[in-house]
């Protein structure tokens, strides 16, 4: 017998899955989060937005609750490997060219808050033990409760139940080394310790056989990643003690400083590994669950919520049947390829920020250094880590197509909006910034046509965007004028990225 019917059902409450579970809300689905966890551990983690992250939560308003909760920091550039050159990421058009510092219990409040507005049901302590699929849907167990629904979604972490169950392998490379994350507070600092946040450059030390980065978190609060120099491990289950972390603080800032209390601390290692297909039938996998990688740069948090604004409005589609069979594969056409890009430079990453290189490490990490000064190298590696430059390989031959649409300021006839406002119902939208096309013109469900105009040139007199915020279609307008709009719009939603 089946307790609950729903939807979709997303197994883990992380970023990723509460990300999917607001994009479900917004297209009207309903959707049930499964957490085995009984509550949410206030713990830093994956402790900053990046830029493209944050303009798409800005356009599901979202931004602003979080920006509130953020830590107080002067705006500084991001990082490669932890290079002594802050990214600047201002040549990409974006209003938030820099990385916003904030702990990931508070995304995670956020967004189980707005989901929960939504009618999204999320269940805390409900570790799932059984997946069974067939054509027509899902059936789910978790501690005695079962739940059908049309899809599942695993976005529950580097070691998922639901890929498990499914004894999906999960190739790649094991990790090389381990280290400590900590939020601790310390009862008195030595002067090595930082007094405040800047480029994580300046936050990384060495000494006694230690390398460890501070990062202060205001009051006496403080995020400690450490490891050993000789790459010394740990058993991975093993619990971090006291005396494991006053031991690194000592040796790396001195004796002076005095840990007070250790709130949170984990283990975690630099394991690069990746699903080889994200669908499985009536079963997706987003985020950890699909991909991991050293933890260099603040990729992860960002990777899967940017899977789930994927993921989101795509699967809402096939779930209320506005898409053509196969829609959904795109999820994985697009999406896969992007992971296997971050597992890539987060390798080379871990070889330049190895904290006792050798010398010819030693030597390209100086090369690297003196590229990333040049604007046009530091404009490259600034757009790949903040996730600015990525782009779809949609058809079309015009330029704009797959690429992010800048949050431009536009003027309709109710007045000034930018364009990011457009997409806070989740819909595409047709802009018209010519007045080319024809009233009452036909569209699709959940397409707007928003006609408006821009002091900026954007590329195209008439732009077809996504719900996640990337041109699918561009063109003169002309479309419209021989009546072939409304196929355009339709097809352009809904075909497959190129390959090859």
């Amino acid at each position: 017998m089946t307790d609950i019917e729903t939807e979709a059902v997303i197994v883990g409450a992380g970023p990723t899955g509460l990300t999917l579970a607001c994009e479900l809300a917004l297209a009207g689905v309903r959707a049930l989060v499964l957490e085995k966890q009984p509550q949410r551990a206030q713990q830093v983690k994956g402790g900053a937005i990046q830029p493209r992250t944050a303009e798409l939560l800005e356009s599901r308003g979202l931004l602003e609750p979080l920006l509130r909760r953020a830590t107080p920091v002067d705006p500084v550039g991001g990082h490669f490997a932890a290079l002594p050159v802050p990214l600047d990421c201002t040549p990409w058009q974006t209003r938030h060219p820099f990385p916003i510092p904030i702990p990931q219990w508070e995304i995670e409040e956020v967004l189980e808050e707005r989901a929960a507005t939504g009618g999204v049901r999320v269940l805390h302590g409900t570790a799932v033990s059984g997946v069974a699929s067939d054509s027509d849907g899902v059936l789910v167990t978790a501690d005695g409760l079962q739940v059908r629904a049309r899809y599942l979604v695993a976005c529950d972490g580097g070691h998922s139940t639901v890929r498990r169950l499914l004894n999906l392998p999960f190739p790649g490379r094991p990790g090389t080394h381990q280290a400590v994350l900590a939020d601790i507070r310390l009862s008195a600092v030595s002067p090595l310790v930082p007094r405040q946040l800047g480029h994580i450059s300046g936050l990384m030390r060495q000494g006694g056989g230690y390398w460890a980065m501070l990062a202060p978190l205001g009051g006496d609060r403080y995020r400690l990643t450490f490891g050993r120099a000789d790459r010394t491990d740990t058993d991975r289950e093993d619990p971090v003690t006291h005396q494991e972390i006053t031991a690194a603080l000592r040796a790396v800032y001195g004796d002076e400083t005095t840990l007070g209390a250790v709130d949170h601390a984990s283990r975690f290692g630099d394991a690069t590994r990746q699903l080889e297909r994200y669908r499985e039938g009536r079963v997706l996998f987003a985020g950890d669950a699909a991909h991991i990688h050293p933890p260099l740069g603040g990729q992860g948090l960002n990777l899967g919520m940017q899977d789930a604004f994927n993921l989101g409005w795509k699967l809402a589609a096939a779930i209320q049947e506005r898409a053509p069979s196969g829609f959904l594969d795109s999820y994985h056409a697009e999406r896969h390829p992007v992971a296997a890009q971050v597992l890539h430079h987060t390798s080379a990453q871990r070889v330049l920020a190895d904290p006792n290189p050798d010398e010819d490490v030693a030597a390209l990490r100086d090369i690297v250094i003196d590229l990333l000064r040049l604007p046009d190298a530091n404009r490259h590696i600034a757009g790949l880590m903040s996730g600015l430059s990525l782009s779809y390989p949609l058809p079309g031959d015009h330029p704009l197509t797959g690429r992010r649409i800048p949050d431009a300021d536009l003027v309709t006839e109710g007045g000034p909006v930018r364009l990011s406002a457009l997409l806070g119902s989740g819909h595409a939208v047709l802009l018209d910034l010519a007045g080319g096309l024809p009233a009452g013109l036909r569209l699709p469900p959940r397409v707007d046509l928003v006609r408006a105009t821009c002091a900026e040139d954007l590329g195209a007199a008439v732009l077809l965007v996504r719900p996640d915020g990337y041109v699918c279609w561009a063109g003169d307008g002309s479309a419209a004028r021989d009546g072939s709009l409304p196929a355009a719009v339709t097809g352009s939603l809904t075909t497959m990225p190129r390959t090859g």
